[in-house]
This record gives structure tokens, C-alpha cells and sequence, in this order.
């Protein structure tokens, strides 16, 4: 007996989801395999988006070296990690003070970082120092520690692990960065410097080590949504309402778990270039690219606007 045709779209539906369900299940146990094992560095393991990252290649059975800039949540996290961990299954973390505002400290960070394993198969690139505020309010002291944090204390770091890497002529070297690293909006003339920075140089050590078998990844995300979002009140209108919607996406939030797991798949899958945005930012990025003026225009009226609004709030 035939289906009826009303049938066959609802049943094609349900086929479909059902076997992307599945190939998202193997992917997921694929992926803790894949990394038993590895020593896996996090620099910023204390952050949200550094739990869920330690949370996720500790149960994947990797050898994790843990970095912060605070022991104590250092070791809460380790605590976390350990707990109710199975020790055949598991590896206790390595933990290591790293600050990458203390530049003078980096030989001695790296050194110890070499030192917990003898070498390191995953970077992970994760701090980050964010600020919004105009050109002409930050001061030199400012731009200086944002671009140590942002740019010279993971390219640093990359310096000091690749020795290691190269030699064993394996490793993978992961940059969450930012889409402002790709594009940049007003206010945030810093942080935006720092990232895109630090995009060239992990784009030109792609290319540099790709011969000795390294991977470099890059990971371009919206702004990382640690918290559960405020209650959305009716937004007065505003004069121009194009510039103020794609800033407002440009910092839409993505969630640490969401991005966690794509560092996981990242790793695993060894992809050299990631976009995790909504398809606002994404569109900004070809219009940045195609159509310039347009672009620079509806930024420029976006902050006319805003310094127009000011003294009425």
C-alpha cells in the first residue's frame, strides 16, 4: 500500500532529523576518544568558556594542563574536574599560574608548561580582555595591556610550545578569537587592534607550519554569553534602526557550552577556520568586503546616533 503523498514530506522530516541525531551521537563519542590522551593546554581555564572546555577533554580522557590567573579557582576547578572523575579513565589536571598581562613572566610560564608533560599536542588560546569605550579615552597603558592579553601573550606562548611540536612534527594550535578579529564596530577600537592582530599571526603561522604537520585553527564567535539574558523591555525607536540592529548582532550572545563543543569538533576534525555567528554578522562580513562605503556609512550613522542619545539617558 502507497503513502499518501501528504504523507512523505512530515515522514522525510522525521528520517532526517533521526539520522542527524545519530551522526551527532557518534561525532560526540568519536570526539572523546580522539583526545585520550592528548595534553591539552588551556589558558584561560578558569573563565565559563574554559570550565566547559576543561569539563569536556577531561571526560574525553586528555591530559589537561589547566592555566589562570587566580590558584583558587584554579584549584576549585580542579576539584570540580576530580571529584567524582574515574581515575582509570581520567587524568588529574596540571595546574599553572599564567598572566598574560606579566610579559616577563612568559619564559618561565612556557618552561613549566613543557615541563608538565614534555610536550603538548593542543593549545588552546582562550583569554581575552575585552573593552568598549571611545579612541580617545583610552590611554596607551590601556592599549598596551589589552594587545599583551589579547595579542603577544598567546602568539607568545605559540612561540614557546611550537619547538616541541615541530620536532615530534604533530600538535594543534587553537585561537578563539573574535569576529572582531574580521570586523570591527565603534567603541571597541582596542580590542578590535588586539584581535585582528592576533588573526594575521595565527593565519601566518598556518601557513608556516603546515609542513611539519601542525594544525593552527582559528575561531571567529559573537560576544560569549556566560549569563542568562535580561528580560527584553520594548526598545524606544531609534533614527536609524539598520545601524543599530547589526551591532546589536554583532554582540549577540553564544553560549560557553555551544562554544566548547566547537572547539572539541574543531580539535577533532581538524578545521583550520571557524565562523560561529547568526547570519547577521555573517552578512556584515561580505558587506565590509564588497560594498565598503555602505558599510563604513551605516557604522558612522549608528554612531551618530548614539552620541545623539547620550545626554537624553
Amino acid at each position: 500500500m502507497a503513502l499518501p503523498s501528504v504523507m512523505v514530506l512530515p515522514l522525510l522530516i522525521v528520517v532526517a532529523a533521526g539520522i542527524y541525531y545519530i551522526y551527532n551521537e557518534v561525532m560526540q563519542f568519536m570526539s572523546k576518544s580522539l583526545v585520550r590522551n592528548k595534553v591539552v593546554v588551556i589558558t584561560d581555564a578558569v573563565s565559563g568558556l574554559g570550565t566547559e572546555c576543561a569539563h569536556l577533554f577531561h571526560k574525553g580522557g586528555a591530559r589537561l594542563i589547566l592555566c589562570g590567573t587566580s590558584w583558587d579557582k584554579l584549584e576549585s576547578l580542579y576539584d570540580y574536574l576530580t571529584n567524582d572523575a574515574d581515575p582509570s579513565e581520567t587524568f588529574a589536571p596540571k595546574l599553572v599560574i599564567l598572566d598574560f598581562s606579566d610579559m616577563d613572566s612568559m619564559e618561565n610560564v612556557v618552561a613549566e608548561v613543557v615541563e608538565c608533560y614534555g610536550c603538548v599536542d593542543v593549545l588552546i588560546c582562550n583569554s581575552s580582555m575585552k573593552l568598549k569605550a571611545q579612541v580617545q579615552s583610552v590611554s596607551l597603558e590601556m592599549d598596551r595591556n589589552i594587545m599583551d592579553i589579547n595579542y603577544f601573550g598567546p602568539s607568545t606562548l605559540a612561540k614557546g610550545v611550537l619547538p616541541t611540536m615541530i620536532s615530534r612534527r604533530s600538535g594543534h594550535i587553537v585561537l578563539v578569537n573574535s569576529i572582531q578579529g574580521r570586523l570591527a564596530v565603534p567603541f571597541r577600537s582596542s580590542y578590535a587592534a588586539s584581535k585582528h592582530a592576533a588573526q594575521a599571526f595565527f593565519d601566518c603561522l598556518r601557513a608556516e607550519v603546515e609542513e611539519f604537520g601542525i594544525v593552527v585553527s582559528t575561531i571567529s564567535h559573537t560576544f560569549i554569553n556566560a549569563s542568562d539574558p535580561p528580560p527584553v523591555e520594548e526598545p524606544a525607536p531609534k533614527p536609524n534602526t539598520l545601524a543599530a540592529f547589526i551591532t546589536s548582532q554583532l554582540t549577540h550572545g553564544v553560549r560557553p557550552s555551544v562554544l566548547a563543543n566547537e572547539i572539541m569538533q574543531t580539535v577533532n576534525r581538524k578545521k583550520k577556520e571557524v565562523v560561529l555567528a547568526h547570519p547577521i554578522p555573517r552578512v556584515a562580513l561580505y558587506l565590509r568586503s564588497l560594498f565598503p562605503s555602505f558599510f563604513f556609512a551605516v557604522l558612522a550613522a549608528g554612531v551618530k546616533d548614539s552620541v545623539l542619545a547620550e545626554p537624553m539617558q
